[in-house]
């Protein structure tokens, strides 16, 4: 069934079950990933579906139901399944569902189709061969994988809404195997692009790059230091405590964060940015999740929490505007809260003068199990780590098997600079994370 028999289908039935107030939230997803070890395909997959949510409001009670299967008879019972379970709710809600009025940044409704599966295959197979080109050493357990993802998201509701958007994007990641010896090191690269312009061979040279700059690693002497993060590890621990940013978790006693806006809470050379149509980003978003329309707005300026991340309900509760980051991490969820493209504005700095900022200290390169050993909560991190010393400014020797710990707060009140570096990881759901490199002063480094 096309989307607009689907739409009119669902309308009738509504009306039929005599439900006036009401909301309809749709997804379409498209994917399709090649994975290669060695010089072999070693897996292939390719998935569509579709799934739909039915929200309605009956006697001041909230119902759902939702489901994948695009059949008429199975469509025309989701507004009578929906309000057999309003009334099984036993609190009353006083939110009623958004209207139309406002203005919706233009953004991509259409995007490109997949790739024919051949050229995803041809791509991996590209970035593979030439991590083995680049250097002697890289051995069995090399893999490399290329994919793309396309998603369709709708909503329309009782009040009149109905909007659309749509995203996607390719991506190739690869992770060379250096043997030299008995040392074996590895290390990953990831391209974002449309498939045709992912460079295979400069992706794959920087991976061995990575993988090589690890041999002969040794272990990291302990004390406070200053430590540089790269600005992929930056965005691995912005994804750790994402929650602290969120006015529900606050609302729930779950972030320290909460009341503190109007206060600096790190420093003033950090300005974190939520803008869901950052030009570099692989997903754009014109609404969120209750069809209000997005905007960028500034999170933390020059140090200062000037908002956390509402949705509709969160900002009554608080009695400001919606920062419109209501979410849903798939169609069938509740709605919750979370960034778009959510990134710290880069500095000035080369990441050559960056380190000589820091003199001597740790650059690290790689967490490891982050989300085992943070919490969100209280902001306490505990992390095995590897990278590579600072010495007289320039980067020194590999180390590795060291454990970083401190407080995510109060890591945010000590980055002394940054760098002009801005890296925008792979995206997860419609939230994609970006930082540039870090110099923290005073971190704790538990080495030999």
């Amino acid at each position: 069934m096309d989307y607009k028999k689907l739409k009119y289908t669902i309308e009738d039935a509504a009306k039929n079950a005599g439900i006036t107030e009401y909301e309809v939230y749709y997804t379409e997803y498209r994917g399709m990933d090649v994975s290669v070890f060695a010089s072999e395909i070693k897996s292939f997959n390719s998935d569509e579906s579709r799934g739909i949510c039915f929200r309605c409001r009956v006697n001041g009670k909230i119902g759902y139901a939702s489901t994948e299967w695009m059949e008429e008879e199975e469509l025309r019972s989701l507004p009578v399944r929906a309000l057999e379970n309003a009334a099984l709710i036993e609190n009353t809600d006083n939110d009623d569902f958004y209207g139309t009025g406002d203005h919706y940044q233009k953004a991509e409704t259409e995007i490109a189709p997949l790739a024919a599966t051949g050229q995803y295959i041809e791509k991996a197979l590209s970035c593979q061969k030439a991590c083995y080109d680049a250097d002697s050493r890289v051995s069995e357990g090399t893999e490399t994988s290329a994919g793309g993802y396309r998603t369709v998201i709708c909503l329309f509701n009782s009040n009149g809404l109905d909007l659309s958007a749509a995203y996607g994007f390719d991506l190739v990641v690869t992770a060379p195997v250096v043997r030299d010896g008995n040392d074996v090191n590895a290390a990953y690269s990831f391209s974002i692009k449309s498939l045709d312009e992912i460079d295979t061979a400069a992706l794959a040279k920087e991976a061995v790059k990575r993988s090589v700059q690890k041999i002969g690693a040794v272990q990291q002497e302990s004390g406070k230091m200053p430590v540089i993060i790269s600005n992929e590890q930056v965005c691995t621990m912005m994804g750790a405590f994402l929650s602290a940013f969120s006015a529900d978790a606050a609302q729930k006693g779950l972030s320290l964060l909460a009341g503190k806006e109007g206060e600096q809470i790190a420093s003033d050379c950090v300005t974190l940015i939520d803008d869901p149509f950052y030009a570099e980003s692989p997903v754009k978003m014109p609404f969120d999740a209750e069809g209000v329309a997005t905007f960028a707005k500034t999170v933390i300026d020059n140090g200062k929490l000037k908002t956390l991340l509402h949705n509709r309900k969160t900002a009554k509760k608080a009695g400001v505007k919606t920062t419109a980051n209501a979410s849903k991490h798939s169609y069938a969820d509740t709605v919750s809260i979370s960034p778009y493209c959510f990134y710290i504005k880069p500095g000035s700095l080369s990441f050559e003068e960056l380190l000589a900022e820091a003199k001597d200290g740790v650059y690290i390169t790689e967490f490891k199990g982050l989300h085992a050993g943070a919490n969100a909560v209280t902001g306490d991190f505990s992390i095995d780590s590897e990278g590579f010393t600072i010495e007289n400014g320039k980067i020194g020797h590999a180390v590795r098997s060291f454990t970083v710990a401190g407080n995510f707060f109060t890591l945010l009140q000590n980055i002394r600079t940054l760098d002009d570096r801005l890296l925008l990881d792979s995206p997860s759901g419609t939230t994609v994370l970006g930082a540039p490199d870090l110099l923290v002063d005073g971190l704790s480094i538990a080495g030999k």
